[in-house]
């Protein structure tokens, strides 16, 4: 009987059912609350079981680290310091322990104390590099098949080149020869955003850092002799002045003579204190001044301002200051507010703009470009008889024109197009290559390796799609090798005098 009676009760409750939970959306946008304490760039989030507590992973200065908002006392609090370009966190059923994964590594946290414990790994897993390649160009040309951005791939016949490309697959023992043999099957598409790359990685690999200057090539004897010091580099830097006729000597008493590599003798030598032995060329006498080399990166940044206030200064001079530069580098926020900054501020006085966006890589800032330089005054802002400014105030409304190269890339070539479409000024310089498409970049199952596929088409109104369809010019004009190893720059040129034209 006891028996029959527990039988009834488990009937019983497997007949119990679950109300469906029932949300009140009137007014639901007036209820939206933003839990943090601060705006950021999160990367993952989670709220304890009894919605206490918002666990985060966010990113402030450099690499996300895990904070915690206390939502009922309305506390945030710093858990723990990753510094990671990529984490992830997971919480365990009881909601008593979070699991942070973070630069190759794992820690458990516990939520009573906010304690990290490290959590240490040690497997070890037979690999068949020859099977895994094999899938990974399966699942490249699956992935091809399935998300290329029209369905009928250009016309290439996939199976084909399947078959055609995975006879190779024996005989590669690399992820070198791997991520070439995978560029040249998806080099067959003829498309644009698309390849296999390596990233190889090599922990103690040389780091050769640089002086931040020009050396002077015909300089036969003993030492470094600098042609330019770039600004902001260490050499301008330094405890004492250092200038162009100088000559490096010694590195950290290391003597430089006509045939050493002295890139060696600055290998690892990034932020750290290094002694060079100089001769002044004004007082041929040597000194000896303390730097902190740099990175190749760094190096690099610091050549492209100089390009860039080479450029702003050329145009200065040759529009007699009534036109105004500004260099977008890449499609993205960064040289949005770089491009805001420099036009309604160092250029508000100026009668016309050119915007140069050659060598830029692309990105996803056309329409904000577009709408920023198609403004047309309709006031202008009169206190007491005095002129302080005109409306639109966030806009650029007086002539502009947008100077492009054969190495503009994705929206590169999408912005050009959209300018010239709009009627808002000319184009000028060089055709650009159709490769309006957004990518989708992939890192396989060995991270080593990433590939790319055209995803999304944009259609422009005459019903081409941007990809392959070569976009000229309004004004036509290349930068000749000879003008251009002599600091001639044609297409600023001409940039120039057309604006000093659409300003009169």
């Amino acid at each position: 009987k006891k028996d029959e009676e527990d039988k009834d009760k488990k009937d019983e409750k497997k007949e119990e059912k679950v109300e469906p939970l029932k949300f009140d959306w009137t007014g639901f946008e007036d209820r939206k609350v933003r839990l943090t304490s601060h705006a950021s760039q999160l990367s993952d989030a989670i709220v304890t079981p009894d919605g206490d507590k918002l666990y985060y992973l966010t990113t402030f200065e450099k690499g996300a680290d895990l904070w915690m908002e206390d939502l009922r006392k309305k506390e945030t609090k710093l858990v723990l310091k990753l510094g990671a370009r990529r984490a992830g966190m997971v919480m365990d059923k009881e909601g008593k322990n979070l699991f942070v994964l973070s630069n190759g590594s794992i820690q458990k946290i516990d939520l009573a104390s906010n304690t990290p414990k490290p959590i240490s790994i040690d497997a070890k897993m037979k690999l068949n590099a020859a099977a895994e390649r094999e899938y990974m160009f399966e699942h490249m040309w699956r992935q091809v098949r399935e998300k290329f951005y029209v369905t009928d791939i250009h016309g290439v016949d996939w199976d084909f080149y399947k078959k055609e490309y995975a006879r190779f697959l024996p005989h590669i023992n690399n992820n070198y020869d791997f991520a070439e043999m995978g560029s040249e099957l998806l080099g067959e598409l003829n498309a644009s955003h698309t390849g296999t790359r390596y990233y190889h990685s090599a922990p103690n690999g040389d780091q050769t850092a640089v002086l931040g200057a020009f050396y002077d090539e015909t300089h036969k004897g003993k030492g470094l002799k600098i042609a330019e010091v770039l600004n902001k580099s260490p050499l301008q830097k330094a405890n004492t002045k250092v200038k162009a006729g100088d000559i490096i000597l010694k590195i950290d008493g290391v003597e430089i003579t006509p045939t050493t590599n002295y890139h060696t003798l600055l290998n690892r030598k990034a932020d750290e204190r290094t002694l060079l032995t100089i001769l002044d060329a004004t007082t041929q006498k040597e000194k000896e001044v303390i730097v902190l080399p740099i990175g190749i990166w760094e190096e690099r940044q610091l050549l492209y301002e100089r390009w860039v206030n080479s450029r702003r200064e050329e145009t200065e001079k040759l529009s007699d200051g009534k036109v105004g530069y500004v260099h977008v580098r890449g499609m993205n926020s960064d040289s949005f507010r770089e491009l805001f900054s420099e036009a309604l501020g160092r250029h508000a006085g100026k009668k016309a703009l050119i915007v140069d966006t050659r060598f830029n890589g692309g990105g996803w800032l056309h329409d904000d470009l577009a709408t920023f330089l198609s403004g047309k005054q309709y006031f202008e802002i009169v206190p007491r008889g005095e002129k302080i400014g005109t409306e639109p105030m966030f806009k650029w409304n007086k002539p502009s024109t947008v100077l492009m190269s054969e190495g503009n890339y994705s929206d590169a070539n999408i912005f050009p197009y959209v300018y010239q479409h709009l009627g808002i000024g000319k184009l000028i310089g060089m055709p650009v290559a159709g490769t309006g498409t957004a990518v989708w970049w992939e890192r396989l199952i060995d991270p080593t390796i990433v590939f790319g596929i055209p995803q999304v088409g944009m259609i422009r109104t005459d019903g081409k799609y941007m990809e392959n369809t070569e976009l000229i010019p309004d004004i036509e004009i290349k930068n000749n090798p000879t003008p251009q190893s002599e600091g001639k720059d044609e297409q600023l040129e001409a940039a120039v005098e057309e604006m000093l034209k659409a300003s009169k």
